[in-house]
């Protein structure tokens, strides 16, 4: 039996996922001058996992080289480059202004999950504290 479900472990999984997102955003931006550097993100992969997950998918590996269907390497996100455009005269793609964006939204959604995770702390503190 969990104590909050799967709430702590789902916001487990979204924090480092933010951590992620955050250190790859930091990275494009410190890059932003790199000739040749092309930027980074980092996807979701959950909908494909669920899909993988689910009874009715059955896939038979026909070559070693296709993609075995097993959770034991599995990791919810990965971080991808961003290639085919570019932005600058170095064959740099990085575009500073939007990196920018993706950090603020990034930090703001990284305090929610944390406000989030404080209030479930917090509502065990005070069950413990007997209600005061």
């Amino acid at each position: 039996m969990s104590l909050f479900g799967k709430t702590i472990h789902t916001l487990e999984h979204y924090l480092d996922y933010a951590s992620l997102k955050n250190e790859t955003i930091s990275n494009n931006i410190a890059n932003v001058d790199t000739p040749n550097y092309k930027a980074k993100d980092v996807v979701f992969k959950d909908v494909f996992q669920k899909a993988v997950q689910s009874p009715s998918v059955e896939a038979k590996r026909t070559h070693p080289k296709h993609i075995p269907f097993s959770t034991t390497t599995y990791s919810p996100f990965s971080v991808v480059t961003k290639t085919g455009t570019s932005y600058n005269h170095n064959g740099n793609n990085v575009d500073i202004d939007k990196e920018m964006v993706e950090l603020a939204k990034n930090q703001i959604y990284y305090q929610a999950l944390v406000d989030r995770l404080n209030g479930k702390f917090g509502s065990l503190q005070t069950v413990l504290k007997g209600g005061r």
